[in-house]
């Protein structure tokens, strides 16, 4: 997220696409509605559902789930047609525009109607409205990247507000709501299968950065891996692990998953959540670490399966990061109770049982102020450096010192300072960076420009044209030494660069002479590493419209993706919309959170939303002989079936049908109530949408496509 929600406040106008905000993200509201009401600032809402923040909106695209890469790319072109692009950030501040601009002028309004659904004339109208008043605040969520194109779809995004330059800038930038407490922390952590802490990745030297800030032997990290070459390839995701177990793709492992260790969520959140049961079946273990006894839990049939009952937040302490970049405090108000113990100390227990604490708690005297402490040692690579526990608790003690407006303290003990310190905060008195890539303050204080990761000069493959990654002579943050775009810094202590120099003097150099650590780039259009170097249309593996997919026909079949065998042309089956000829795609609701096992069992929520259902338009409902508040059957292509009421709503057309993805405790027609500990099942079950998710997986991250599968619907 480049900026915050706070910053929402000063746009000129905003466009979600992928993103309910009202019901994923209901506190963003009040800045939203704000720059609706005071600057006049109009509300543009892509989706597939007209959505309770459709309501709100000036403008609503229907979009066909999918294709949000044909309609951005639509409306970039119709901005460069009309001469509406910022030429001098473009020509200052951008890398491969014109391979982009190409690529772009495919999709006219006429050939973006034809792939999505949106009248030509609201393509041109989007595109006016957006140029017309900037600067846009764009906002994405899982809407926009479960797709298998889902890569390709977010950096679409991203290009249109650097063709209309509002990257960088207060009221514009690129904002993903997270949709979880500390979703943003986890992700910075690398709580991940292909990157150590901090985005280091799984290099020889990443790893060697890591041993130092722990104070551990590179040479005994190696030895815990059965062979080298494992401690540098990527691992099974989350969406994929139960094919390590059930191997019914390809594996590249040299042994199948035998164990898997669940802490802090709901497997129901998994696409083919029967397969994921399945595999759960036959692990030799299964130890589910959490506050509630979840959906996994009660799914699991076969007695391999351990529950660790954790705190919640309000019985433990720490430092968090939220959406908005910023790090917080959380205080512990009651101790943990009923026999939980906090994550800390389940994490204590059990390395001190695998024999490792030693090496695991080195440096960890004072829990947990030491763990944010040694954050702040080695997460240089995106500046975790000045948010000491003693800075973060200032903050939260004098909150009410930070304007609501710039997020920044006037007077107290922390003047001058952003909230949160939103990373990146270089240094013990950095203020924070409250808005990425912003040259019109000095990096001192807070600004930034482009990220130089890709040396001076690139040449493009796909058009042999060779381009400076450099930003232009000119362009820089005040009080720079160099007027213009320069390379990372290193060697200020021999041998190191800014991302492992753990002194972090190369760090306090770069500050020193007004310059990033980094270097100052242009950000680049085409990514020459990526399947696609531009963003472009491929139909969904199951597509409903198999006219489309020899015009935009999917990848090869990818071996050892994240050491899975991963189908994409294999499976984009042109006959299959005849047996399953609905668009499905899932989503959320305001009284329920993620997989449901903490919200379904407060007896309140569970009041307002008892019930799991299918969103169907009435005309489809008729057509199929189906009742309002009937149960129907909901197929997957998979084999999924899962039973839930009909819910009649206009809010889907008659191609698509809705459903949330917080439930569980259901299968296949069939109440799982019982299988949870005595007096421990949640007051609402469910069956999982997430039984009818089709098959896809993103070509670069391997996120699960949720949104754009196909289904089938009959009467129960």
């Amino acid at each position: 997220m480049t900026n915050s929600l706070n910053d929402i406040r000063h746009a000129k106008s905003m466009i979600f696409i992928g993103s309910n905000a009202t019901e994923a993200h209901p506190v963003s509201l009040q800045h939203i509605l704000h720059a609706k009401e005071v600057n006049n600032a109009p509300i543009i809402v892509v989706d597939p559902r007209f959505t309770k923040l459709a309501a709100k909106s000036d403008e609503f695209v229907r979009i066909r789930p999918g294709s949000d890469c044909a309609f951005i790319m639509g409306l970039i072109n119709e901005v460069i047609i009309n001469g509406w692009e910022d030429k001098q950030f473009i020509k200052t501040r951008v890398s491969g525009y014109p391979e982009m601009k190409e690529v772009a002028a495919h999709y006219t309004p006429e050939v973006v109607e034809d792939i999505t659904g949106i009248p030509a004339a609201q393509t041109r109208k989007v595109a006016k409205m957006l140029a017309m008043n900037r600067p846009t605040s764009l906002t994405w969520c899982m809407g926009g990247t479960q797709h298998h194109i889902g890569s390709s779809i977010t950096r679409a995004f991203c290009i249109l507000q650097l063709v209309l330059g509002n990257m960088g800038k207060s009221g514009g930038g690129t904002n993903i709501f997270r949709g979880h407490d500390n979703v943003q922390g986890a992700t910075d952590m690398c709580v991940l299968s292909h990157s150590l802490p901090a985005y280091y990745g799984l290099s020889d030297g990443a790893w060697q950065h890591w041993c130092r800030v722990w104070d551990v032997d590179y040479d005994y990290i190696v030895s815990r891996f059965k062979d080298k070459e494992w401690m540098n390839a990527n691992g099974f995701t989350l969406a994929r692990w139960y094919e390590g177990v059930l191997q019914n793709d390809e594996i590249t492992q040299y042994t199948p998953i035998k164990a898997l260790f669940q802490w802090g969520i709901g497997l129901n959140s998994n696409s083919q959540f029967a397969k994921v049961k399945e595999a759960m079946d036959k692990l030799d273990l299964l130890v589910v670490v959490d506050p509630f006894p979840t959906a996994t839990a009660a799914a699991c049939e076969s007695d391999n399966i351990y529950l660790l009952p954790s705190a919640s937040q309000y019985e433990t302490s720490g430092s968090v990061t939220s959406t908005s970049r910023q790090i917080q405090w959380r205080y512990k108000i009651v101790d943990p109770i009923g026999g939980c113990k906090d994550d800390y100390t389940i994490m204590q227990e059990l390395v001190n049982r695998l024999g490792f604490a030693d090496e695991f708690y080195k440096n960890i005297k004072e829990v947990p102020e030491d763990i944010t402490r040694e954050i702040n040692k080695g997460a240089l690579t995106i500046g975790y450096n000045g948010q000491s526990p003693e800075r973060i608790k200032k903050h939260m003690e004098n909150w009410h010192t930070f304007d609501i407006e710039t997020l920044q303290a006037v007077g107290g003990p922390c003047d001058g300072e952003y909230y949160g310190m939103p990373w990146p905060c270089w240094t013990d008195e950095h203020p924070g960076t409250p808005i990425l890539y912003d040259i019109s303050k000095s990096v001192a204080e807070g600004g930034l420009p482009f990220r130089n990761r890709f040396g001076d000069v690139a040449t493009y493959v796909m058009s042999g044209r060779e381009e400076i990654q450099l930003a232009e002579k000119g362009v820089c943050n005040p009080g720079s030494e160099v007027e213009g775009g320069y390379p990372e810094f290193k060697d200020v202590v021999p041998g190191t660069n800014w991302k492992t120099d753990l002194s972090q003097e190369t760090i306090k150099e770069a500050i020193g002479r007004g310059m990033a650590p980094f270097g100052n780039a242009r950000a680049r259009c085409v990514v020459w590493s990526f399947p696609d170097q531009i963003p472009i249309h491929r139909e969904p593996l199951h597509s409903p419209r198999p006219d489309l997919i020899e015009k935009y026909p999917t990848y090869e079949d990818k071996p050892n993706h994240y050491r899975v065998f991963t189908k994409y042309k294999s499976e984009q089956n042109p006959e299959l919309v005849k047996s399953f000829p609905y668009v499905l795609t899932t989503g959320r609701m305001v009284e329920h959170m993620g997989g449901g096992a903490e919200t379904r069992s407060n007896k309140y929520l569970s009041e307002l939303q008892p019930e799991m259902y299918a969103e169907i338009n009435p005309r489809l409902g008729n057509n199929l002989g189906i009742r309002d508040g009937e149960m129907v059957w909901i197929e997957s292509p998979e084999g999924g079936k899962i039973k839930v009421k009909a819910f009649f709503t206009e809010r889907v057309d008659d191609k698509t049908i809705f459903m949330p993805f917080h439930f569980g405790g259901m299968l296949a027609g069939k109440s799982l109530a019982g299988n949870y500990p005595e007096g421990h099942a949640p007051y609402v079950v469910g069956e999982s949408a997430n039984v009818c998710t089709n098959y896809g997986y993103d070509i670069i991250t391997q996120i699960q496509a949720t949104k754009d599968g196909l289904c089938n619907v009959s009467r129960a």
